[in-house]
């Protein structure tokens, strides 16, 4: 099987096959994020709260629900810790700034424009809870690979463990709230805690009015569920993020973002995602929509789906890698090469198009368009993607935001030219 450094391809330094990866995965990430773009927020939880529950718009929603909703931002989070893995050798044997020095001023630079991205672009950003969580996992990337695949996968089952507690809570309040002759403070309990799966009455209607109005409306708009988001980091976000983190350093330490696994071993990563998890996603997916929707029973459906999300996350990427190995498609995989490269650039900028298309200060369509509709905005960004990333890299080492990022954790300006000819 092809070493690290075989699998590195013609641009030196990088290894082609985890950047492939990474491309599908930043564009495979919108797919579940024009949601929130587009629709109000607690459009992403539950289709009855927008974009459509019937015809189009619910298939648009089923196969996201059993193949993308979560999948496509696990595979992005175990290949940013792969990252943090890969960055960190590069630092060891350079002559620059050491591994701690490097990564954590990576990490606080990639804070600062996570704010900046969750309050301004998009409320639904993953950079600052990739800061957060980065630095916690850091110091055990030397563990035994294994050891750290199994610690990623007690801190999932973990989470697990508190969402299906909290779910049962969840339930014990609705019944207490709704039961004949309930009082006052068993509705107001049940009224707080559902805040989390239940719209407050007129939010929906306050977020469009909001976003389609100019940009100062938009931010108020944003701050509202962006602050509430970072709130719920530590509980949510923030242990997924270390779980799928620390599965992602044990991964790459075995070889599997880099092809150094065997045809076989791909092959049985496939089937526990496409054969095993995948009907278990979509049984829990039909279950939810012969309940109505019904927003308590869906909570409670999509916490057990949460198990599914790191088997068909590795058999998307299982996958490609086995088409990148076997040399199909050359021309697509070259350009997502290229998109995962520009990984940063591509996935700020998609916020940055999707904000003038949504937003009153833009084309206003926030709100406007479908679940399904809203795929041709997507098509639209991977057809960008795809055909910008790979002519300037042509022309320029890094992509512009990388460079800027690279530059700030230098502190001085990198190259970014490439030398003509």
């Amino acid at each position: 099987m092809p070493t690290q450094a075989q699998a590195a391809g013609p641009t030196a330094g990088r290894i082609v096959s985890i950047d492939v990866v990474r491309g599908m995965a930043v564009l495979g990430i919108l797919l579940m994020n024009i949601v929130a773009m587009g629709l109000p927020t607690y459009a992403y939880l539950n289709p009855v709260y927008g974009g459509g529950t019937t015809g189009a718009d619910f298939w648009t929603w089923a196969v996201n629900n059993v193949l993308t909703d979560g999948k496509m931002r696990a595979l992005f989070t175990m290949l940013f810790g792969a990252s943090m893995v890969l960055i960190a050798s590069r630092a060891e044997t350079g002559s620059g700034l050491g591994p701690v020095q490097t990564h954590y001023r990576r990490l606080f630079w990639m804070f600062v424009i996570g704010m900046i991205h969750a309050y301004f672009f998009f409320l639904g950003d993953i950079l600052v809870t990739y800061a957060l969580a980065g630095a916690l996992v850091f110091p055990l990337r030397r563990l035994d690979p294994r050891l750290l695949i199994g610690l990623g996968g007690a801190v999932l089952a973990a989470l697990f463990v508190w969402h299906w507690s909290d779910a049962g809570q969840l339930s014990a309040l609705m019944a207490a709230a709704t039961a004949p002759g309930a009082d006052e403070a068993a509705r107001n309990a049940w009224a707080q805690a559902s805040q989390g799966i239940l719209a407050p009455p007129g939010f929906s209607e306050q977020e469009i009015a909001l976003f389609r109005g100019g940009f100062l409306e938009a931010l108020e708009a944003r701050a509202r569920v962006a602050l509430l988001l970072q709130i719920t980091i530590p509980f949510d976000a923030g242990p997924e993020a270390v779980g799928q983190m620390l599965i992602g350093m044990g991964l790459f330490r075995l070889g599997f973002f880099s092809l150094g696994w065997s045809t076989r071993a791909y092959l049985v990563m496939m089937a526990l995602g496409y054969a095993v998890a995948a009907p278990f996603a979509a049984l829990q997916t039909g279950m939810i929509h012969a309940s109505g929707f019904e927003p308590l029973r869906t909570h409670e459906l999509m916490v057990w789906q949460s198990i599914t999300r790191p088997f068909i996350a590795l058999a998307h990427a299982s996958a490609l890698l086995l088409i990148v190995r076997a040399g199909l498609f050359r021309s697509l995989v070259s350009r997502l090469e290229a998109a995962g490269r520009m990984a940063f650039t591509n996935y700020l900028m998609t916020s940055v198009i999707t904000s003038l298309v949504f937003c009153g200060y833009g084309l206003g369509l926030y709100g406007h368009l479908s679940r399904a509709e809203q795929l041709w905005v997507v098509a639209g960004v991977w057809a960008l993607i795809l055909l910008w990333s790979r002519p300037w890299l042509a022309r320029f080492r890094y992509g512009p935001l990388e460079w800027i990022w690279r530059s700030l954790v230098q502190w001085k300006r990198q190259p970014f030219r490439k030398a003509t000819a």
